[in-house]
């Protein structure tokens, strides 16, 4: 790699390899940041990441390090960890102005905050948007076509720093300044995906499958907006757009949880065998628990959070449609 990159990534699973990838696909210099010593060795010497994105060829000007402090005066970061280590990474970082773009989705286990508050404390000099919408890493890393949102506190100066470094003809960003709605529809869809996985697991059928997504959607919705995201944030690619993706495909790592749940595996097994996060897991019981301090009725996600706690996938279903009938438009708690 000749020359100073002018963008890095913090993260070397799936996605942030297809990210890597995804900028580095016309020619600039890409730095990414790896936790684990083999994947840099890999990614170093290979030009591939076989632990996390195995059969894609990384472009040469990709270069992998395992120390933080290589990504000092780098303008643009992408911080793909998984969520719950996120405020962990970020504080080893110098802080410093620049661009933090944050593609983890989730909720921090036991504070409740979304990302971009995770960030701003562990990076209060950087100016924080967030990527999100429907993107498995494999069909970006391949420059399959997608869309997605890129929401900037900056507002639309950052954006127009942004859309260069990140935009290619086959990955579309749509600009909005809704960063809480953009966190808020990748963290919610990922929970659904599990409850779309387990109505495949239990062989409930595909009507049931669709009638949770629009019912999950609508939570996703309640918890928005009490939360202060706009609506047609989450009608968008970050929201509607990331549930559909997410609620119908076994390349989804959260609908594969739900389905091997509803076959009846146990959670606890399941998420000490699995070499990638699904993310939903660890969401569920801190939406749940933020759901119901709030009074906002989301009971799609209790009942993961209970079938992920441990009891019975078939019962929790039960009563789950066993609830009162109602007006379909209710919104409110």
């Amino acid at each position: 790699m000749s020359g100073r990159p002018e963008i890095a990534v913090i993260g070397a699973g799936a996605w942030g390899t297809a990210l890597a990838q995804l900028v580095a696909s016309d020619g600039r210099n890409v730095l990414i940041w790896a936790y684990e010593p083999e994947v840099v060795e890999a990614i170093n010497t290979d030009h591939a990441n076989p632990a996390f994105l195995k059969g894609t060829d990384l472009a040469s000007s990709i270069r992998a390090t395992g120390d933080l402090a290589d990504l000092a005066g780098i303008p643009i970061l992408l911080a793909v960890t998984p969520a719950q280590v996120l405020g962990k990474v970020l504080s080893g970082l110098a802080d410093a102005p620049r661009d933090l773009v944050l593609c983890s989705k989730g909720i921090e286990a036991g504070t409740g905050r979304l990302m971009n508050d995770v960030a701003r404390e562990a990076c209060p000099a950087s100016e924080i948007a967030v990527l999100s919408g429907p993107t498995f890493a494999h069909e970006v890393a391949a420059g399959l076509p997608t869309a997605v949102t890129l929401a900037c506190s900056g507002g639309e100066a950052q954006w127009e720093r942004l859309m260069p470094a990140i935009a290619r003809p086959t990955f579309r960003p749509y600009y909005s300044d809704d960063v809480t709605g953009a966190e808020i529809g990748g963290a919610i869809k990922n929970v659904l995906a599990i409850a779309c996985g387990l109505v495949d697991g239990l062989g409930l059928g595909q009507n049931a499958r669709a009638a949770l997504i629009a019912r999950g959607y609508a939570e996703m919705l309640r918890f928005g907006e009490a939360l202060g995201a706009r609506p047609e944030t989450l009608a968008g690619l970050c929201g509607l757009g990331d549930l559909v993706l997410t609620c119908s495909s076994t390349s989804s790592r959260n609908f594969s949880l739900g389905m091997a749940l509803g076959e009846g595996k146990r959670a606890d097994d399941l998420m000490a065998d699995r070499t990638t996060v699904a993310e939903g897991a660890f969401t569920a019981p801190v939406l749940a628990a933020l759901a119901e301090d709030r009074a906002i009725a989301m009971p799609i996600v209790a009942a993961v959070n209970a079938i992920l706690e441990g009891e019975p996938p078939r019962e929790v279903v039960a009563a789950l449609l066993a609830r009162p009938l109602k007006s379909e438009q209710e919104r409110r708690p």
